[in-house]
Order: structure tokens, then sequence, then C-alpha cells
């Protein structure tokens, strides 16, 4: 809390103009004034004394005024302190040497009793305001420091929840997460539900920020858990419409959410998935050019009511699916121009190979310039190695 009182601090070695300058003063309710005599003593006592204005005599013995007036500015404590320089004669060398020393004003000792009440008030106003701006300032950089350390665990937090890479005989999965400056909604996961269904998914939410974090994190675990009610995880389509009912718009502060969800069949060697208006994943059959997994549905929220279906496909011996958030190709680069979604897809042709993990946050990084991205960059790879090929 700053102290709005006005505190003035002579520093004379005359007693009798200490006496002038008090009873000057006198009348003012809203100012404290001191005045030492001891030019050795001055910076200690406006240490202490922590004065909204220093008015500071020139001649002195032992110390001169203008000495003291840089000791003022190097000292932290009264850096900032408005100082009024004292002197018996106007003398423009002496005043401007004043000046560039730090003082603020000069005065012929001693003027009228108004104008020396004025200047006092307008120099420690502007001394209070000063500090008042500072502490807001510093108010500003706690906080700002506080919520960065709450998004950084906050982050940290949803980062924990992300799935560890999994080495099955049939499944391999991978995956590069990249957190932008801002928290974000991205999440995503792949599990077990039993022996013979492998079920995996990526979403985004709308926007950025904690909102947006806890409802990725709240999604994420619905899936995870599989606690959506009377609702068929093996069955894409179907989770897709349970989670259209439980998130939508109106319920959740207005955001919505983008998802892949697939389920993949051992024994038949099919991925079932279905599409919530997220970006199209891509799908290589061995050496093949990767085919787009398209699939229409509005993103979750967005429409009430919505029945989202599956789509059905056949894995081959080998097969490579890549998931990922717009975060991956929706890059700014330095010259203005964004990385597209077709840009990203030749470059994963063309390194198709292994490896796309690793070279993509790379190439994303150089394209931006930065190694921070403008959005959460969510890359999973899955490798289906059906009848037991290796």
């Amino acid at each position: 809390m700053i102290d709005r009182t006005l505190k003035v601090l002579l520093v004379d070695d005359q007693r009798i103009v200490g006496e002038t300058v008090r009873r000057m003063l006198a009348d003012e309710g809203d100012v404290i004034f001191k005045a030492i005599t001891d030019p050795a003593q001055a910076l200690a006592t406006a240490t202490e004394f922590q004065p909204t204005i220093i008015l500071q005599d020139l001649v002195m013995p032992d110390v001169d005024g203008l000495t003291l007036v840089k000791f003022y500015r190097a000292n932290p404590s009264t850096r900032d302190v408005p100082i009024v320089v004292l002197s018996s004669k106007e003398e423009p060398l002496v005043k401007a040497k004043a000046f560039a020393y730090g003082a603020n004003d000069y005065l012929v000792k001693l003027p009228d009793a108004v104008e020396l009440v004025a200047r006092v008030k307008y120099h420690s106003k502007a001394c209070l305001a000063a500090r008042q701006r500072d502490e807001a300032f510093r108010s500003l950089a706690e906080a700002q420091k506080q919520m960065a350390d709450e998004l950084a665990q906050a982050a940290r937090y949803v980062r924990s929840l992300l799935p560890k890479p999994l080495t099955s005989p049939n499944i391999l999965a991978d995956f590069r997460f990249i957190p932008s400056s801002q928290l974000a909604g991205d999440m995503f996961g792949y599990h077990w539900l039993d022996d013979d269904h492998f079920a995996a998914y990526l979403l985004d939410v709308s926007g950025h920020g904690v909102g947006s974090a806890l409802m990725a994190v709240s999604a994420g675990n619905v899936l995870t858990h599989r606690s959506l009610p009377d609702t068929d995880f093996k069955n894409p389509g179907d989770v897709l419409t349970k989670l259209n009912g439980v998130f939508q718009m109106e319920k959740h502060n207005e955001k919505y959410f983008t998802i892949w969800y697939g389920v993949v069949h051992l024994p038949s060697q099919t991925l079932s998935f279905a599409n919530a208006g997220h970006p199209s994943p891509l799908l290589y059959h061995g050496n093949q050019e990767a085919k787009e997994l398209e699939s229409g549905g509005f993103a979750i929220g967005m429409v009430p009511d919505w029945e989202y279906v599956s789509e059905n496909l056949n894995l081959t011996e080998k097969t490579r699916l890549l998931l990922f958030s717009d975060g991956v190709f929706e890059i700014d680069q330095p010259n203005g121009k964004m990385w597209t979604y077709e840009d990203f897809r030749t470059f994963a042709n063309v390194q198709s190979g292994e490896g796309l993990l690793d070279l993509l946050p790379r190439h994303a990084r150089r394209l931006r310039g930065n190694d921070i991205l403008n959005d959460d960059f969510s890359l999973v790879e899955l490798r289906f190695l059906m009848n037991g090929a290796n």
C-alpha cells in the first residue's frame, strides 16, 4: 500500500533556513517536514525517511550539494525522488550542472511561501503517482508470474495425462507433443478396449487458455475411462454422438472441439472410425502415398442431436496411421505465409519412412523461425502389423 503522505526532506546547514521552511509548510496538514544540517547524514536519512521531495542546499561544509544530488541518484531508495536544488542566487551554469546531475528543479532561496508550497506539492504528487504506478507494475508482474507458474503447472498436468509409447506384437504407438506458448486444448490417447479392440483418438478444443485445457482434459478422461453411459466404445459413431450430447456449447462456455476417434479390430484386421470436424488423418499402406481418411461431421458441441456414423476400412500387413491437430500444419511463418495442410501432406509423403516423428517437429520450428509454435503441436503415429508381421 502506497503511503499518500507528502514528506519533505530539507538538507541545509543553516538552521534558520530549516525553521523558515517548516513555518511555510506548517499549515499544510498533509505534509510531514524533516530538516537536517549535517550533509554526511543526508543519504542515510533520505533512505530511512523516504521523502516525496528533497530540498537540497548547494553550498555546505564538507560535501557540496551537487555531489549529494549524484549520490541520491545512485542510491536505489532515492533514485526517483524529486530533488529541488536551493541556491542563494540565480546562476545559469550551476543550474545547468544541477539538472545534468539529476535535479528536477532549481529555486533561489528562499522563495515566497506560496511558491514553495506549490512546488513541494507538485513534485511530491508526481513522486507519489510514480510510486503508485511502479507498485501497480510490480503487482501486475507478480500476478503475471503467478499466472505463468499456474499455467506451466497446468501444462505439466496435461502432459502427464498423455499416454506412454506402446509396443505390442500387432500395434506400435508413439507421439510428439510440443505445447505452444499458451495453454491450449489438444488431447490424445490410445488404449486397449479388450484383447481384440484397440482405440485411439485425438481432439482439439477451440480457443486457448485454462478453459480449453480443462475441457480437453474432461473429454479425454471420458474416453480413457469410458464414462459415457449407454455407449458402445467399439463403435466410433456412437462415441461421438454421445460426446456431442454431453458437450454442447451452451453448457460449456461456448466451446466446442474437433475429434477423430478410431477402433482397430485385430481378428478382422479392420479400422472403424468417425470424425467430428477434425483434420483428416493420413493412412499409409506399405510404401503407397497417403490416403486421407475424410469423414463428414460437425465439431462436437455445435449441432444438437447430430448422429455420427462410423466408417470402416481394411488394414494391410503393414499400415501406418498419422493423427494430428491443426497445430501441426497451420504454422505462421516470418514471411507472413502459413504452412497449409497440403504442404504438410507433401512433406509427410516425402518423409514417409522412419523418423517422421522427429523430422516434422524440427521442420515446424524452422518454418516458424522459433522454438515456440503458435499452437499446440500434436502428432500421433500408429503402426499396425497385421498377421503378426514385423
